[in-house]
């Protein structure tokens, strides 16, 4: 799979059906690099891990050669994994039980974070976002930053 990098956020709507639109510029890249083969899993954070299929592949086998000491987090992120594909109108199918534990409802965001997307209800990360802005800045980040 050809190296790729997701940035950017899109506020999109989860349909009745609990699935959502893939934006063009996420789709795009994801055709061209896994023709649209991806896996959604849980993060601890309280949203979903949208990867490449490939890329999960990968990761499922980093977590698989980890000791029984990471069991239950495999637990988290093998238990809950599943494979979706975008379909033909580019919309890809969010399972209730994932759409639960990202407590998902009809806002969300699609979010580019380097080498996975992810998909958080839109609340929930405004939340989360404000939280994060009142802690002080680590210092490898604020350093970056401040140049």
């Amino acid at each position: 799979m050809a190296e790729i990098v997701f940035q950017g956020t899109s506020a999109i709507a989860l349909d009745a059906k609990g699935r959502i639109t893939v934006p063009v510029r996420q789709r795009d890249l994801l055709m061209q690099a896994c023709e649209g083969r991806l896996t959604l899993t849980k993060h601890p954070d309280g949203y979903l891990w949208v990867l490449p299929r490939q890329r999960w592949e990968a990761t499922r086998e980093h977590l698989m050669s980890m000791s029984m000491d990471a069991d239950p987090w495999r637990r988290v992120f093998l238990g809950s994994a599943v494979d979706v594909e975008i379909d033909t109108v580019a919309r890809v199918l969010v399972p209730p039980e994932l759409r639960a534990a990202a407590a998902l409802a009809k806002d969300v965001l699609l979010i580019g974070n380097g080498r996975v997307l992810e998909l958080w209800d839109a609340t929930r990360h405004a939340a989360h976002e404000a939280q994060l802005m009142a802690q002080p800045m680590p210092a490898e980040i604020r350093g970056f930053v401040l140049r």
